[in-house]
């Protein structure tokens, strides 16, 4: 069974009756609690005077021993109704004269009072015990205890309660009233509003307006403003109506374009692996006729030609791969994973050191949380970014080549730095355009394709690549990635 949601009337007359009643309960505990340790403390108050004046009267019955002087003295305790019961104490703790209520045969258990301590009291339950030190010539001549009992005070608070709880009922009664009459003036029009919002959100009718109100007051401004506000939507939704309709051509037409495209994309690919890998095989079989020769048969030459042809095999190869990955930078469709590029990394450097022994360099890779990232797309990135770093540092006989992150302006930044040829910071602009070289082929062998590469791969992850260096200076490569949530390195 649905529960029926409460109405703003009802929590409005609740919050009312609440909030009244809760102020009204606390407002009567503190003056309970008040009234309660005053009257406590005035009761404490009169048992030390009751208690000094038979100390003052007892000290000529103490001196003289007169124990039934001292008894008549504390007779005068009975006018006091609260206390039970009373005993005075000489020094050495014995007991010289006592006075008991008719009816009670309470018996005081002394407690000593501290030195230099005149009086003292002790509660416990409904009893209260007070302690006074009678001084005769600055000396202690005996202590007189009173026990009384606080029946007194429960009374008082039971009646202080009724008092107050027939005030709470009848301040709830008059809430109830004050917030039935607020409901039918202001709660109301809340309704009726409510219900036309309802019915707007149900059947997406946006002619539908608010019954206006009378009076000239704030809940007017509201309806008259929701009114407005539906006036509004309604002229928004026609015109949304008509922009969906033209908006949906246009995609139809984007969508055809972009497929043709895509089309024209997957041809050029498929023409380049075809148009260079026809020319490469006819190389490879030349290769294979110089290389069954015999070396009776231009024996000098053979090996000139084929040390060519191989090299010309490896940079078709070469560029065949790059235009591949260039193509797929942009076209495949991304699997995000969790990716840890500190391995990634690790694995290229161990394939690069293994591929050249001879060569000293030194690799700096920070060990760094994993992102969310496609691991092919990420590792062709990472291979190009490390493949130029080992290439450009190849004329140096010693070189360090470092990855790691950083947070530059609370963006985490991931960068691959070497210390080798560098590059032109004016030329900076053209290191991302595909077959754009700042070096010439003698200088360093490549096809112009890898960063261009890198840029897509890290724009399809919504991050960004840039590069700082200088000639013979080293450069470094920071890129960013949109799903890195992890803290940069120190």
């Amino acid at each position: 069974m649905t529960r029926r949601p409460s109405s703003i009337s009802a929590k409005l007359m609740l919050m009312n009756v609440l909030v009244s009643g809760t102020v009204l309960l606390l407002a009567v505990l503190a003056f309970f609690l008040y009234d309660l340790l005053t009257f406590r403390q005035n009761l404490i108050l009169n048992l030390e005077s009751a208690a000094q004046i038979v100390g003052t009267n007892s000290v000529s019955a103490m001196e003289f021993d007169d124990p039934e002087s001292a008894s008549t003295t504390m007779e005068a305790l009975q006018n006091s109704p609260d206390v039970l019961t009373a005993k005075l104490v000489t020094p050495k703790g014995r007991t010289f004269a006592e006075y008991h209520r008719p009816g009670n045969t309470m018996s005081i258990n002394p407690r000593p009072l501290e030195a230099g301590k005149i009086d003292d009291y002790w509660v416990s339950g409904q009893q209260v015990l007070l302690a006074h030190r009678i001084l005769f010539k600055g000396q202690s001549s005996g202590t007189v205890y009173i026990a009384a009992q606080l029946t007194e005070t429960t009374r008082r608070a039971r009646q202080y309660l009724t008092i107050a709880a027939i005030v709470l009922l009848i301040c709830m009664l008059a809430g109830l009233l004050i917030s039935s009459t607020a409901r039918r003036m202001l709660a109301q029009p809340m309704i009726s509003l409510a219900q036309t919002a309802q019915r707007v959100s149900r059947e997406r009718d946006y002619s539908v307006r608010a019954e206006p109100h009378t009076d000239n007051d704030e809940i007017a401004v509201l309806v008259n403003a929701f009114n407005e506000m539906l006036e509004q939507i309604q002229e928004r939704d026609t015109a949304l109506n008509r922009a969906r309709e033209g908006l949906e051509v246009r995609v139809q037409e984007r969508t055809a374009a972009l497929r043709a495209a895509n089309r024209e994309l997957e041809a050029f690919s498929y023409t380049v692996a075809h148009d260079l890998r026809g020319p490469l095989d006819a190389v490879q079989g030349m290769v294979y006729i110089l290389d069954s020769l015999s070396e009776q048969d231009r024996a000098t030459e053979r090996a000139e030609v084929l040390d060519q042809l191989r090299q010309s095999t490896r940079g078709m190869a070469l560029l065949i791969d790059d235009l591949l990955n260039l193509a797929r930078a942009s076209t495949v469709a991304l699997k995000k994973d969790h990716v840890n590029l500190s391995d990634m990394v690790r694995r290229i450097a161990d394939d690069l050191k293994r591929s050249d022994p001879s060569r000293n360099v030194e690799f700096a890779i920070a060990q760094l949380p994993d992102v969310e990232a496609d691991q092919g797309l990420m590792r062709v990135a990472l291979d190009n970014l490390i493949r130029n770093a080992w290439k450009y540092t190849s004329r140096h006989d010693v070189a360090c080549i470092e990855f790691g992150a950083a947070r530059i302006h609370g963006e985490i930044a991931y960068f691959v730095r070497d210390d080798g040829a560098g590059f032109d910071p004016g030329l900076n602009g053209q290191l991302f355009q595909p077959f754009h070289r700042l070096h010439s082929r003698s200088e360093f062998p490549g096809t112009g394709i890898g960063l261009a590469t890198v840029q897509r791969i890290l724009s399809r992850h919504g991050g960004r690549i840039w590069a700082e260096g200088a000639v013979e200076k080293g450069a470094t490569f920071w890129f960013t990635l949109k799903d890195a949530k992890s803290a940069a390195a120190a």
